[in-house]
Parts: structure tokens; C-alpha cells; sequence
């Protein structure tokens, strides 16, 4: 066994013998499918800590000939395809971490030839009698020894991309860098030499003018998770299942952690949900995963309307997106929409593709969000947290009209002349005028299910602070009044439902006038 060729299968043991190990071999069921045809080339990105790394390791245990991987299988879902003796532990693995070998060749502009160097070195060992000492490049070795034993491979690259990510100024190198993968996975030779190819990242393979550079890869993204959707984070049914074994209350972890939709699934962050599991504390483990140093870094960007869509999002809006055209990298944004698509790969944003929507997915990403806005010194987002907490105090004083003043005030600097008087608008208007409840409060709850309708907006104080601050729910109407709004939540018991979550709840109707573009608003503690 080496470093680079068929290295033990001693990682992806270590994963199953984890206190939390959740299975998902069923994404060898969907490799195995694909082995030897035009399929094999598989790019997967997704955010860090979505368990990439962890499926790697898997692959190369299950397919790598130097290891004997049939008892680490037992009893996971794989063990009862029918594939699963056919392929197992049948092939030449090639596999290395991008990232660690930038590492360990110390200038990055010589990870390249280390890589190269190594994984011929390996090769010349196993295949002594085949290699030419001439050889120099993989996919040359790679196709000597194919022609001589009519070996396949399987090449496995983690990180893939931490070239464009570390350094992302440097263009010529990135170009070297896909020459180099270029010469790996395309051409006659590799399509002889190579049973599959699975590379993973956080970022979709690099476009040059909107064509993808290795166009024979199938690319699974969060925006187009495919078939591997299942795959990298947690199920929904997985997380209830964790919160089963380890009692934990699964209304909680899903407000907290809940809010990726790929291909109608509900995914987690299996790196929130297992820590916690094991730790027990409800926080942000985001902060651990080494990018919120990139979305500082992002959001500072002026293209017109980014802060604005920022803002919109921190209140619980969506916000409109469209990441196909994004290059791929870590520097070139010629628009919003790039830095907007970046941060739906990084994770930060989710995406709706029916819609064409982004939006912060929960509690946890909220929370990081919000720290990020505040260190990059936004006067204007100081300035509107500082009006926002006096329209928390007004509401929780009572006070209507200081609350409709605010209320109006929002929404002549934030909805345009030509969105006035959209309906629609009130809510954007609303959820933006409660952003300074993000430290005290969960995430709106829009059409919140309660009595014998849908309640607007239902607002939930964490439960750190519900002794301090009242639940909410508040309801909107157009061009009626603000007693209208409040007698529709009493008329439909919109309070029922949430009776359980707070010692105090307030009522609040308010109203928009399309013709005098007043609000008026009105106030009243729920009596129990």
C-alpha cells in the first residue's frame, strides 16, 4: 500500500467506528452503476463538512485492490446489492487530497510536479517491469500499464478545487492545474485506462467563457444535486432517527438546522446535527468550517442591490438568484448573481431552482450571517439594527404608533416607487422592519399553521430569551384596518398553537392604506 496508490482503508474504518456513523453506501449502488461507461466521471461539490471527505474514503475502501474491505461492509446497505462482490476491492485506486498535497509540496506552485512525482514513483514500484523510464506524466503511466496488463483505475481527488480556493489570483497556475486534470480524465488514453473518476469540492469545475473544462464530468452541485443528493448530508429521516437514539427533540434541531431542499429532500449539515448530538448545546458550528472568512470577504462587494439582498435574506426573505453563469472560482464576480452563487456552493445561501430563489436555510447559518454583516461595518446595517430594536421595544411597550412609523418608514427606503403598492411588498416590509429580532428571536414562521387558519407571521423567542421577550403573531391586511388584522387572529385562534413556546404573547394587527400610503398598527396582550 502507498501514499497516493491504494492506501489503506483505515480512514473510512475510523468513520464507521465513530459514535455517530450514518450509513451511506447506497452511493456506491450509483458508482457501481456507472463503472466502465461514459457515467464514470463524477465531480461532486458541496459546502465543508457534508461528508465529501468521508465518501471518498468509502470509495476508495470499497474499490481499492490492496485492501480487504468485505467485513468493514457488513451489514451497511451496499452489503445486499447484488454488485457488491463484483466490484469490491477489484481495482488500482489513485487517490490524493489537493489540499494536503499544496501542503506537503510547501510552494504551491510546485504541488503540481509533487503530485506527479509521487503517484509515478508508486506506480513504478507496483508496475516495475511495464513503466519506461521516460515516462513522465500520470496518464502516460496510466496508459502503459493498461496497454501491458489491461488494468483499470479508479481515481479519487478530495479537494480538488483547493487550488482555485488558495490561491485564486493565480490564474497561469489554475490554467497548468486543468491542463493537469485535462490530461488525466480526457483523451482516448483515459477513457481506456480509467473505470471511474470522482472528484470532489466545494466549488462545480471551472468554466472558461461559460464552458466547462472538463465537460465528460457529470456535476452534482447544490444546485443540481442529482442522483447524489441523498448522499452528503443528513436525511431528514436520519435526523429523527439520531434523535431517537441520543433524546433530542427534533422540533428544535430542525428549527436550528433544518433548511437545504435538494431534489425535495430535507438535508443537514451532518457536522451541526452530529455535534449536537454528542455536545447537547443548540449554537453555531458553522463558525468551525473555514469559510466565514470568504463571506466577509463577499458581502463586501458593491455591486448594486447585493446589500440590500443580504439584509432582505437576514430577515427571512428570498431573495432572486441566478448561479449558472458563475465561473467557478473564488475571484471572478461580474455581478451579484456570482457572489450570490458562490455563497449557495459555500453553503451560506440555499437554492430553490423552481423558483429561482435564495435563501439563508436556518438558524445556524442566520446566526454566522449575521456576524459576518456586523464585522464588516456596515454604517447603514448598524443604523437599520438600531431602528429595528426600537420597533421591537415599541412592540413590546405597546406602542402602535411608533410602530406603524417605523413600519412606514421601511418600506419608503427599502420597496421601490414601481413595488409600492404590491401587496407582496408589506411582508418584505415587515420581515425587514423585525430584523433587529435575529438575537432574540427564530426565523419568521410565514403562514404558521395555528387554530382554524394561517397566521402571517409567527415570531418565537429562542428559548434562552422567552421569559424577556413575548411570542408574536401579527397579521397583515390591505387597504382594511389594523382592528380587522387583530380580530382575525382571535376569530381563527391563530395563538393556540404556540401557547406552549412563551409565558407572554402579543397580538399585533397592522395595515396598509394603498390609497393615504399610511400603516396603522394595533397591539394587544394575549389574556390567558
Amino acid at each position: 500500500m502507498g501514499m497516493f496508490l491504494n492506501p489503506s482503508n483505515a480512514a473510512f474504518q475510523k468513520a464507521v467506528n465513530s459514535k455517530i456513523y450514518v450509513d451511506k453506501t447506497g452511493l456506491l449502488k450509483y458508482t457501481n452503476s456507472v463503472v466502465n461507461t461514459q457515467q464514470a466521471f463524477i465531480c461532486n461539490s458541496r459546502p465543508r463538512r457534508f461528508g465529501k471527505s468521508m465518501a471518498a474514503d468509502m470509495l476508495l475502501a470499497y474499490y481499492s485492490k490492496n485492501n480487504d474491505s468485505r467485513e468493514l461492509f457488513a451489514g451497511l446497505e451496499i452489503h445486499g446489492s447484488a454488485d457488491f462482490e463484483k466490484y469490491l476491492n477489484k481495482y488500482d485506486v489513485i487517490y490524493f487530497d489537493a489540499q494536503e498535497c499544496i501542503d506537503y509540496a510547501q510552494n504551491i506552485e510546485d504541488s503540481i510536479a509533487y503530485i506527479t512525482k509521487c503517484v509515478i514513483a508508486e506506480l513504478r514500484e507496483a508496475y516495475k517491469e511495464v513503466l519506461p523510464s521516460y515516462c513522465n506524466t500520470i496518464a502516460q503511466a496510466l496508459g502503459y500499464i493498461n496497454a501491458a496488463t489491461r488494468n483499470k483505475f479508479v481515481i479519487i481527488i478530495d479537494e480538488w478545487d483547493a487550488m482555485f480556493r488558495v490561491a485564486p489570483e493565480k490564474r497561469e497556475l489554475h490554467e497548468k492545474y486543468i491542463s493537469f486534470l485535462r490530461s488525466l480524465f480526457k483523451g482516448a488514453s483515459a477513457r481506456r485506462f480509467m473505470a471511474l473518476a470522482y472528484i470532489t469540492g466545494i466549488l462545480p469545475i471551472k468554466k472558461y467563457n461559460t464552458q466547462s473544462t472538463l465537460n465528460n464530468f457529470d456535476e452534482y452541485t447544490m444546485v443540481s444535486p442529482g442522483p447524489l443528493a441523498p448522499y452528503f448530508g443528513f436525511t431528514e429521516a436520519e435526523v429523527l432517527a439520531l434523535c431517537q437514539e441520543y433524546q433530542k427533540d427534533f422540533v428544535s434541531i430542525k428549527r436550528w438546522y433544518d433548511g437545504y431542499r435538494l431534489n425535495g429532500l430535507h438535508i443537514y449539515n451532518p457536522f451541526a446535527v452530529t455535534s449536537l448530538m454528542l455536545q447537547g448545546d443548540f449554537r453555531s458550528y458553522w463558525l468551525q468550517t473555514g469559510t466565514y472568512e470568504s463571506i466577509k470577504n463577499l458581502i463586501q462587494i458593491n455591486f448594486d442591490g447585493l446589500r440590500t439582498d443580504i439584509i432582505t435574506a437576514l430577515a427571512g426573505n428570498k431573495i432572486k438568484a441566478n448561479p449558472y453563469f458563475f465561473q467557478n472560482d473564488m475571484e471572478t464576480f461580474d455581478d451579484k448573481n456570482d457572489v450570490l452563487a458562490l455563497l449557495i456552493h459555500l453553503g451560506y445561501l440555499a437554492y430553490d431552482p423552481v423558483k429561482e430563489e435564495a435563501y439563508i436555510p436556518n438558524e445556524e447559518i442566520r446566526t454566522e450571517f449575521q456576524k459576518a454583516t456586523q464585522s464588516v461595518k456596515w454604517q447603514e446595517l448598524k443604523n437599520f439594527f438600531v431602528e429595528s430594536d426600537n420597533l421591537l421595544q415599541a412592540i413590546k411597550n405597546g406602542n402602535s404608533d411608533k410602530v406603524a412609523q417605523i413600519i412606514e418608514a421601511v418600506h419608503e427606503q427599502y420597496i421601490s416607487a414601481i413595488r409600492y403598492n404590491d401587496e407582496n411588498s408589506l411582508s418584505c416590509v415587515l420581515t425587514i422592519a423585525f430584523l433587529g429580532t435575529i438575537d432574540f428571536y427564530f426565523r419568521p414562521i410565514r403562514e404558521f399553521p395555528s387554530g382554524k387558519g394561517f397566521a402571517d407571521f409567527v415570531y418565537l423567542p429562542k428559548p434562552e430569551y422567552a421569559a424577556n421577550y413575548p411570542a408574536l403573531v401579527v397579521e397583515l391586511k390591505w387597504n382594511k384596518t389594523a382592528e380587522t388584522a387583530l380580530a382575525q387572529i382571535k376569530e381563527k385562534k391563530y395563538p393556540q398553537s404556540i401557547d406552549g413556546y412563551t409565558d407572554e404573547i402579543l397580538l399585533v394587527g397592522i395595515n396598509y392604506d394603498k390609497k393615504m400610503k399610511e400603516h396603522t398598527c394595533v397591539i394587544e396582550k394575549m389574556e390567558k
